[in-house]
């Protein structure tokens, strides 16, 4: 098959061990980010299986349309960037592993770093000895403080862990099936959403985005949170509503943030508010970038691509294009 892999910017799936799964193929692998229709339409005339770095690239309809070859879009996690309607449609298969029960270890370790970065000044720290100063200020520690997990899923239970090793109090907000099992693991519950963002020393969010809880976390609700308290988001930015946070630390509550997601990525606009703040920490969503990372998700991801060329399709989010012969 024609396989083509889109925005490896640093030319890394080809030397992770599980990509010998791909032998034997005619293999394409692009390391610059193009979200032109005109140029992915030309890039992608002959592919029959597209490989997708998480949601680096949308790929809706007026692309699908003008891609009669293609048969399979593999990637993993959440598909808001794919239209699986006109996929269906056009009868490409969608296939992507969920992976419910696999934690993103590299992503609750990334929370750790922003935690520990954003509450000590570090990169602050960093650039005033650079410059020839020394100290610029007063960091804050966390152990016998509230660290809260908004979302007690995959990641944030893992997040958890890493806070009890702390010696930080784990309080938790969750959907009401996911409370109660933070309470079977011992963990204490907030009585309310709004308690639980006045408690919070470093409040953490791991929830998936969906309709339900985009901009779930509001500018009223940030507003209640301490003037020396830390929000962290490794999950995704429209979790919060538009330009509530950068609102939020203008008026000093919370007084820190670290950010790992944008709303547009990749992020390039240098007048972004949060990259002009000095109470902020922001990184490049990197959360899951780690080689580690890759070799479990593209296992998954090259994995789908062998079953469907075997004839048994898997992981497929669209089966009604099963219907048609795919």
């Amino acid at each position: 098959m024609n396989i083509t892999i889109l925005d490896d910017y640093f030319d890394t799936l080809r030397t992770l061990n599980c990509f010998q799964t791909l032998q034997g193929h005619q293999v394409t692998i692009w390391n610059d980010h193009v979200q032109d229709v005109d140029a992915l339409a030309g890039r992608l005339e002959n592919t029959e299986a597209l490989v997708l770095i998480r949601e680096r690239t949308e790929i809706r309809a007026p692309l699908l349309e003008r891609l009669p070859r293609l048969k399979l879009i593999s990637q993993r996690s959440v598909y808001p960037h794919i239209d699986v309607d006109a996929c269906t449609r056009l009868g490409v298969i969608v296939s992507s592993n969920m992976h419910m029960d696999t934690p993103s270890y590299a992503t609750a370790e990334l929370t750790w770093g922003l935690i520990l970065a954003a509450m000590r000044q570090i990169p602050q720290q960093m650039a005033s000895l650079k410059a020839g100063k020394w100290q610029i200020g007063v960091g804050g520690t966390l152990r016998g403080h509230t660290l809260g997990i908004y979302g007690y899923g995959r990641i944030g239970s893992v997040v958890a862990s890493y806070g009890r090793a702390f010696g930080m109090d784990v309080l938790v907000w969750a959907s009401e099936a996911s409370r109660e099992r933070a309470r079977a693991e011992g963990l204490a519950v907030a009585h309310s959403k709004g308690d639980f963002f006045e408690a919070c020393d470093v409040l953490s969010l791991h929830l998936r985005l969906h309709e339900a809880t985009r901009g779930i976390v509001t500018a009223a609700e940030l507003a209640r949170m301490k003037p020396g308290a830390l929000l962290v988001n490794t999950s995704r930015a429209e979790l919060i509503a538009p330009g509530a946070l950068a609102a939020a630390l203008r008026a000093g509550r919370p007084g820190m943030a670290a950010v790992d997601v944008y709303e547009e990525e990749p992020l390039s606009d240098t007048a972004h508010p949060l990259l002009a703040m000095d109470n902020v920490v922001c990184t490049p969503h990197i959360g899951y970038v780690s080689r580690d990372e890759y070799e479990i998700q593209f296992t998954d991801v090259f994995g789908q691509i062998a079953a469907y060329h075997e004839g048994r399709p898997i992981n497929v989010v669209n089966p009604d294009v099963l219907g048609h012969g795919g």
